[in-house]
């Protein structure tokens, strides 16, 4: 499939305001959209057994997080599947038009959805993490 920017898939204003719209959208775009912190989390705790890490993207000096992602030997999770972390920060980059900066997220996923303002899976119209178990088991990680 390739990398492919998550801004590409922002929620309109009725899938924002509208849990339900937002739910019912395709799996790539809710999780590049809205849930990608979920889908981050759901990666890391597939695989226990390897040292997978959260990382989120900003715009180059400001605080609020616009997409997150797991990480692996150079490897990136999201939407998109398993691709190198350079290349999801290039198309990412290149989409929004202003250098992005990454960072390191090593507080709980409740952690940091209170200091990002993002939904806890239980603020979901329905339980996102069967969804983003799902998901994951489609791609095969590239220790396979």
């Amino acid at each position: 499939m390739g990398a492919r920017a998550a801004g590409a898939f922002r929620r309109t204003a009725i899938e924002r305001s509208d849990q339900r719209v937002a739910w019912e959208r395709t799996d790539q775009a809710f999780f590049a959209a809205g849930a990608c912190h979920v889908l981050a989390w759901a990666c890391r705790d597939s695989y226990p057994d390897r040292p997978i890490e959260i990382t989120a993207v900003r715009l180059a000096g400001e605080g609020q997080v616009v997409h997150t992602y797991a990480v692996w030997d150079g490897w990136a999770f999201d939407h998109s599947g398993w691709n190198p972390e350079p290349l999801l920060l290039s198309v990412n980059t290149d989409f929004e038009g202003h250098p992005l900066e990454g960072v390191k997220i090593t507080n709980s996923l409740a952690e940091f959805c209170a200091e990002q303002h993002h939904r806890m899976p239980d603020q979901y119209w329905h339980d996102p993490l069967p969804r983003a178990r799902d998901y994951v088991s489609r791609y095969t990680p590239p220790w396979a």
